[in-house]
């Protein structure tokens, strides 16, 4: 029997070369998990601290993630690098992600400078889109940072991405996040204006939040001050 156009061409992997593909990228997948879990035993750490010898906890909730394979892949297509996993180890640093959710816009800060002021700690990069946010409104302090696993092979370095946002800024860029995946991206412009507004106003109550925060935390006298109407420089 003739064979089928095309059988040439196609390519032969044996099984024990697949199962030697999946050993390595689990391998691979659990560097990047066991430096995610190092992030949030730190955090965990500060949290139970705030929580137990403080008034007050800054930390909201904490969620975590290691990509996909599928998604590693779609990223390595989308970048055009080689696929191969020294090449991916150093130009994608997303692969482990940590976001945590504060109560308000200086806890963000305050927990990024807490958590890169531990030696093991170093930081990459950072982009602070709070301060800058992003044009569609997108608000979140971002910082790649590596640190140290210990495994029975010896000291890998493990990149992860941290975020850290309010709830506010939370629940914003979870129902963008849903409206861009309802529209394949293709998101009508009028309903990106509203999720504009919607974050312009997001920000309003961060920024009101917090003023209340102060508020009930500060002395009498200086809640007082606060709350009395600014008379100017002008004022007699």
């Amino acid at each position: 029997m003739d064979s089928n156009p095309g059988d040439d061409d196609r390519i032969s992997v044996s099984p024990a070369e697949m199962r030697a593909l999946r050993n390595e990228m689990q391998r691979f997948l659990l560097e990047y998990r066991f430096g995610m879990q190092e992030i949030e035993t730190k955090i965990g750490i500060l949290r139970d601290e705030f929580l137990y010898l403080h008034d007050y906890n800054p930390i909201e909730h904490v969620s975590s993630r290691v990509k996909s394979p599928d998604s590693i892949v779609d990223k390595v297509a989308r970048k055009g690098i080689e696929p191969e996993f020294a090449v991916v180890r150093e130009h994608i640093t997303d692969i482990a992600g940590v976001r945590i959710t504060c109560s308000f816009v200086t806890d963000a800060y305050r927990l990024f400078d807490l958590l890169t002021r531990q030696d093991d700690v170093t930081v990459r990069t950072v982009k602070d889109y709070i301060s800058d946010p992003k044009p569609n409104g997108y608000k979140s302090l971002h910082a790649i940072v590596e640190v140290p696993v210990f495994l029975s092979t010896g000291r890998v370095v493990v990149p992860v991405e941290v975020q850290f946002r309010t709830i506010a800024m939370d629940f914003w860029a979870s129902l963008e996040h849903k409206i861009y995946y309802k529209y394949d991206r293709q998101v009508p412009e009028g309903l990106i204006e509203s999720l504009k507004d919607a974050a312009d106003t997001a920000a309003e109550l961060d920024a009101r939040m917090e003023r209340l925060h102060r508020e009930l935390h500060a002395s009498p006298e200086a809640a007082a001050a606060a709350r009395a109407p600014h008379r100017g420089a002008l004022a007699v």
